[in-house]
Parts: C-alpha cells; structure tokens; sequence
C-alpha cells in the first residue's frame, strides 16, 4: 500500500496482561498439591480420600473458573494426572525423557506464545473463493501473521494467486516447516506477530482464538491504513460489526473488517457463503 501510516491516535495495542494463562493452572495445581499435602498430614486422612477431596474440588474449580473449555480439561485433568504418576500406578519414562520433551515443547510453543493460539492449522482449500468476498488488487500484501506449519499460507495462495504472501512465526522450528511447505514466492520469517507493523499490509491473516481477538482489533485500529481487511478465520472480534462474514467451503465463518479512516471497521453487509461468489 502506498498510503502514509496513519496518525492514529488509538491507543496501543493493550499487551496481553488480562490472560495470564498458564498461570491460572499452574496456581490451581500448586493449591491442590497443598491441600492434599495438608489433609495425608495435618489431618491424617487416607491418600484414597484426600485424593478424592482435591480431586472433585479441583475439578469443580477448573469447570468455574477455567475459561474456555481446553482450558478447563487442561485445569481438571492437572492434578489427578500428576497425582497418578507420583503414586506409581502407572510406568513413568525417565527424568532424562521428560527433559528432551520440555525442551522440544518450548522450541514448538515458546513461552510468550502461551497467550497466543495453540498450533491451529488452517484446513486445506478453506479460503478458496474468499477473493469473491474479500477483493484485493494484484500484487497485494498479505500477512499470515502467526502461520505456524505454513497451512494458511497455502490456503492464502489458491484464494490470491497473484499477492505478495508473507507469513510470520515465533517459534524457529515451525519457521523452518512453513518454509518447507509455502507456495513459491511466499516468504515466512521468525519474529512476534505482535511486534510486526501491520501498516504496510492489504489484508492481514489469523487463526488464533477469542482471547486474543480484542488485542488484534486495538493493533488493527493503530497501525492498518483504511482499506486494508483484517480477516479471521472462525473467531470474531468482540464488539466489532464486519464488513463481510464469508463462509468458508466446510462451513467455517471468516470474519472480514474493511479499516476505516478512524480505525474501525466499515459498515457490516450480508453473510455471504462460496455458493454465492461463484
């Protein structure tokens, strides 16, 4: 896009300080593991009942208070699981395995991607037919901001053959996959999607999860040039009407937000579904 970055005067793109996860399940896990504790020896309960006491309480707690469901299994199943290998009722691999699989775990989800989506692929053949909805000229650029494997860069490319198509990653062994997998003339290069300046972009790309969708939105409103399309795959932007909701060939929803010189999106229109870009 030619146009200057906007002057925006919209406040920063808020860091993501409200979604502390994992923090919330290590916390649930740690009291669980005290009141266990707490009752075999303060109270000198049987390990069968206290087991049972932690267990149903920290399973009430995960389903309150875990958000988003994947969040609240996780919660649940954190101290029964833990409790069981600590017991010895089932084999557990050696201290050296665990290690080899924390570290390939942190070089595939690196600590400051726990706020942002898990490794979510974009199914193939997804967007085709999206240019119908979404029209972008020839030669438009095109984030995948968080492209992980390099589905979504795939799925970009059968919608705009003829776009400039770039795909960001955090994590280097995923960089190094995408790489492998992205259509001919993409480029993907390691860095964090929310330190990307989303200015020089015609459409920028995501796949990511509710909670991270209002961050998206702030950034989007700063830093994208009226004109350009914020699109989502699956997950709106809370508060926001969009300009097009296409649905994708499987049913999925794509939420499309056209910016607008003050940095919100253009008025909504009709859904529209591939049958009716055809």
């Amino acid at each position: 896009m030619t146009a200057p970055r906007r002057n925006a005067t919209h406040r920063a793109p808020p860091e993501a300080a409200r979604d502390r996860w994992p923090l919330p399940a290590l916390a649930l896990w740690a009291a669980a593991w005290a009141a266990f504790v707490a009752l075999r020896v303060g109270l000198q309960r049987p390990p069968a009942e206290a087991f049972g006491i932690v267990a149903l309480l920290s399973v009430l707690w995960a389903i309150r208070r875990g958000g988003t469901p994947v969040r609240r299994v996780i919660m649940a199943l954190g101290f029964p699981l833990s409790w069981v290998l600590a017991a010895g009722l089932v084999p557990t691999p050696p201290v050296w395995a665990w290690a080899v699989l924390a570290l390939a775990l942190l070089a595939l989800y690196p600590l400051r991607n726990w706020r942002d989506a898990p490794l979510y692929p974009t199914p193939p053949g997804a967007l085709d037919g999206l240019r119908e909805a979404v029209w972008l000229a020839p030669r438009a650029r095109v984030l995948d901001a968080g492209c992980g494997t390099g589905d979504g860069l795939r799925a970009l490319e059968r919608a705009y053959p003829d776009a400039e198509l770039i795909g960001i990653e955090r994590a280097w062994p995923l960089v190094w996959l995408a790489r492998a997998r992205a259509p001919v003339g993409a480029r993907v290069r390691q860095g964090d999607l929310w330190a990307e300046d989303w200015s020089g972009y015609d459409l920028v790309y995501l796949f990511q999860r509710p909670e991270t969708m209002p961050r998206a939105a702030a950034k989007a409103a700063a830093e994208m040039q009226p004109g350009a399309w914020l699109v989502s795959l699956e997950f709106a932007v809370p508060d926001w009407a969009p300009t097009t909701v296409w649905h994708c060939p499987d049913g999925w929803p794509v939420w499309a937000y056209r910016m607008t010189e003050d940095g919100s999106p253009a008025a909504s229109v009709a859904e529209v579904s591939p049958a009716q870009t055809t």
